[in-house]
């Protein structure tokens, strides 16, 4: 992967997406009657051979970039904010159509402006892909493995659920594919959800319609049969340095037999830089593929962690593709974003309460590498990451941070409340605080891109 073609790829992610951003904030003033001074992609001052003037607004890019900022006339400047805005401007300012003129309420809409923008563009991106591609229906009804280890309480009777058998009803509905296996246990209106299966047996999970997490869990907790087919190998990963192909299957690691994609999981996790023979069945021969599973520390929800190894492949799925209807592929978009929105919001809580290792943050290194992997991976999957780093960028700018679009929201909410603003001092205070946090993250973001580059 050149350096190059990454870093395009990095300039691509970031230059979108940080436009769509301010371009929210931007469109939500100017209908607001808010006078804009600058435009700027990038933050810091401004690169005057890449800077105009258009009307009452200059439109630039800035040195540093690693944001961008839509900088709107204000009775009052703060020293941190200038300093983040490239310094003032030279247009005059109609004191009538400053920032702080307008209502609180109008001020809130301005400031929710660019990750609202965020999110609908990655709803929009959502919505195309989802019409483009259809539904991805499993068509299997198979138990291929309980985790009995997540398994929500109410639910033990699933815990001895044979591997191999066939799930033919749930809740009193009868499902044909793994899709409504999902959604009926989800759904299931009774306090016992009831799953039937081929051989006439039923087991029972006593978990009420109420208990969304539970219900969830249990959801998360059964998983479908999965042929050990390779479906994906992933670039610069010791499975293609092996000589792995999609459509490789594997039926025996070491000489054990592999009767199910779980079986290959399993085997690979526990060998961490151990030589491993896999043999492969492709095109009517059997191959023997030596390969060597690199080591990744993995966070458990305990916080503990463990090392388990990795070949960069993924498994090939059998699923059948039925169109989406254009209002079908807006809902899907719709729900697709609203996932990663929960996601996301669930990886920050669980670094903040240290369930989750902050060795896991990344800063533009790693999206750039990223981006460079899905852009070769074909449009459509690029087209999908950027959808999820655009609601990552929406989630972490309403972090309740000053400097960030959600910190600056609490100073106009408060300014609500006691129906006047926070003093300018305090907020200068607040906002350098933010400020500092923010370094440090940056910090803390590039040192592990830097270690992971470097083997650490």
């Amino acid at each position: 992967m050149s350096l190059l073609f990454t870093l395009a790829t990095l300039i691509i992610v970031l230059g979108v997406l940080i436009f769509v951003h301010e371009l929210g904030h931007f469109l939500a003033a100017k209908a607001a009657g808010i006078q804009v001074l600058r435009f700027s992609l990038g933050i810091g001052p401004a690169i005057r051979r890449l800077t105009w003037v258009r009307g009452e607004t200059e439109y630039s890019i800035s040195w540093l970039p690693l944001g961008g900022y839509v900088k709107m006339a204000s009775a009052e400047e703060a020293a941190a904010s200038e300093a983040l805005e490239g310094g003032p401007t030279l247009q005059p300012v109609d004191p009538k159509r400053v920032f702080e003129a307008k209502p609180v309420w109008m001020r809130m809409i301005v400031i929710l402006a660019g990750v609202s923008m965020n999110l609908l563009f990655a709803w929009a991106v959502y919505s195309v892909l989802a019409y483009k591609e259809g539904r991805q229906i499993n068509p299997t009804t198979t138990v291929g493995q309980v985790v009995a280890d997540s398994l929500p309480a109410g639910a033990e009777s699933l815990r001895d659920l044979p591997v191999g058998a066939r799930i033919t009803a749930v809740g009193g509905k009868p499902v044909a594919s793994w899709n409504e296996v999902l959604l009926n246990l989800s759904t299931a209106p009774k306090d016992q959800v009831a799953i039937q299966l081929d051989d006439g047996t039923e087991r029972l999970a006593a978990i009420p319609p109420s208990d969304v997490k539970g219900r969830e869990r249990l959801a998360r907790s059964l998983l479908p049969y999965l042929a050990p087919v390779i479906g994906q190998v992933l670039p610069d990963h010791p499975a293609e340095r092996a000589g792995m192909m999609v459509g490789d299957t594997v039926t025996a690691v070491n000489g054990a037999p592999i009767p199910q994609w779980y079986d290959f999981l399993v085997a690979v996790r526990g060998q961490a830089g151990v030589p491993l023979v896999l043999t492969v069945a492709r095109q009517g021969h059997r191959i023997e593929i030596p390969v060597t599973p690199e080591g990744e520390t993995e966070v458990l929800p305990d916080g503990t962690k463990r090392q388990v190894g990795r070949i960069g492949v993924g498994v090939a799925f059998d699923y059948k593709t039925e169109p989406y209807t254009v209002g079908e592929a807006i809902l899907a978009g719709g729900s697709a974003t609203i996932y990663a929105s929960t996601q996301i919001a669930e990886m920050v809580r669980g670094l903040i309460s240290g369930q989750v290792d902050r060795k896991n943050i990344g800063g533009p290194i790693l999206i750039a590498q990223a981006a460079a992997q899905s852009a070769k991976q074909g449009l459509d999957v690029f087209l999908g990451f950027l959808a999820f780093v655009s609601v990552n960028l929406a989630v972490l700018n309403m972090l309740p941070i000053p400097v960030l679009d959600g910190g600056q929201f609490l100073f106009l909410l408060a300014e609500g409340i006691f129906r006047r603003p926070l003093s300018l001092r305090l907020r200068e205070q607040l906002t350098m605080v933010g400020l500092v946090l923010i370094v440090l993250l940056m910090v803390l973001a590039f040192s592990n891109d830097i270690r992971r580059l470097i083997g650490g």
